[in-house]
């Protein structure tokens, strides 16, 4: 995103809070020692490890996860035992059910404000090390300013779920459930992008509010949640409701395609900076990504905490983590193992607790940053190579 005056000083303080945060995994460090990202296969192999394996372990200030852990076993115990929480293999056999969380996560709740919970997590947990060098990247919350009417400032909707759109049809061909809409009792695809912007879902998807540009909407639909500033006053906060089932196409290989950008080039930042500098071609470009997202509105209940993710748990900025549920089982503890843009290192344990369209495979992290103006330059540019380690739950405690 374009840089306004006064905002490398605000990055940097965000930096200096986030790095506060998050503890000594800031500190100037050797990058890991990975091969660049490569694509995984689903499910890929896990092998058995120990926490000695882990770098960086015993520096993480696991102190700032305690209330993430207990606040998602709180949410896992109303879970039927056998519910399922995803994973391949051993990730799914270990770990696979809520029910498996039970013994740790009643430990878990003797945990205290300011606790060291590193004795928990080597009690109820063991590690598994992915063999696949991971890619991760990073998502952000942006805080954008709006309006709940459309006024001459404020002319782009963000729609809530149509009425008529169905999520729940016959599955496609990777077998997951067919979305489009009824059309004589027949399933079709849902409209485009492009189709719904013309007004074609006007009858069936009202406005929540009213944003600055489209620009603004899609930055809010890639990263899937929105803190929208009022024009009367106070802040509401759109997070994901469903999408409309086109294919998403990124708008970064649009340009790239086009010869606009160079695949070097290519970050949230170039791509704002180009749409907002061509306000001519930038619809057509931005009609290339068929997908669409819709919203619901959400209370800010904590301005420190980020929106629900896929447990329905608020993420929290450095500690949650969006992934593929099909390869790690949502709730999963993983330690990370990268660097950050500039080069430091970055060695902290995540929760899943969040997926993506994009997130494919078990060597494959997305780690929420939070909605600071460093989170966001981090999350634009981040696209490291790194290790992942998944803590699976044991039924009976380590020695």
């Amino acid at each position: 995103m374009i840089r306004l005056p006064g905002a490398r000083l605000a990055a940097r303080a965000a930096f200096v809070g986030l790095c506060a945060a998050l503890g000594a995994g800031c500190m100037p460090k050797p990058p890991p020692a990975s091969p660049p990202p490569q694509a995984a296969a689903p499910g890929g192999d896990l092998t058995p490890a120990s926490f000695n394996d882990l770098p960086g372990w015993s520096d993480d200030h696991l102190t700032e996860i305690t209330a993430a852990i207990r606040l998602q076993c709180r949410r896992l115990a109303l879970l039927p035992p056998d519910t399922a929480l995803g994973g391949a293999g051993i990730a799914q056999t270990q770990g696979g059910r809520a029910g498996q969380w039970t013994e740790a996560c009643r430990d878990a709740q003797s945990l205290e404000s300011g606790d060291d919970p590193h004795s928990f997590f080597r009690t109820w947990f063991r590690p598994y090390r992915v063999n696949t060098a991971a890619l991760v990247t990073g998502y952000f919350e942006p805080v954008l300013n709006g309006s709940l009417r459309r006024t001459a400032a404020y002319q782009t909707p963000a729609l809530a779920k149509p009425s008529d759109l169905v999520s729940n049809g016959p599955p496609d061909a990777q077998g997951r459930p067919g979305v489009g809409r009824l059309a004589g009792g027949t399933l079709v695809p849902y409209w485009t992008r492009a189709e719904i912007e013309a007004g074609a879902a006007n009858g069936t998807a009202r406005p929540l509010l009213y944003l600055a540009s489209p620009i603004d909407l899609l930055v809010a639909q890639i990263q899937g949640s929105a803190l929208v500033r009022l024009a009367t006053g106070g802040t509401v906060r759109l997070t994901f409701d469903a999408r409309n089932g086109r294919p998403y196409t990124p708008i970064g290989r649009v340009l790239v395609d086009q010869g606009q950008l160079t695949d070097s080039d290519v970050s949230l930042q170039s791509i704002r900076d180009w749409l907002m500098a061509h306000p001519r071609q930038a619809k057509a470009v931005i009609d290339r990504n068929e997908s669409y997202v819709f919203f619901r509105e959400v209370p800010v209940e904590d301005s420190r905490l980020g929106p629900p993710g896929a447990l329905g748990l608020p993420l929290t900025a450095g500690r949650s983590a969006a992934v593929d549920k099909h390869a790690i089982p949502l709730g999963t503890p993983v330690f990370v193992d990268t660097t950050v843009p500039d080069g430091r290192s970055w060695r902290h344990l995540v929760l899943a607790q969040d997926l993506g369209s994009a997130i494919q495979g078990p060597a494959r992290v997305d780690l929420f940053l939070g909605a600071s103006p460093m989170a966001e330059d981090w999350a634009g540019h981040m696209r490291q190579s790194g290790n992942l380690w998944l803590l699976l739950p044991v039924a009976v405690p380590n020695s």
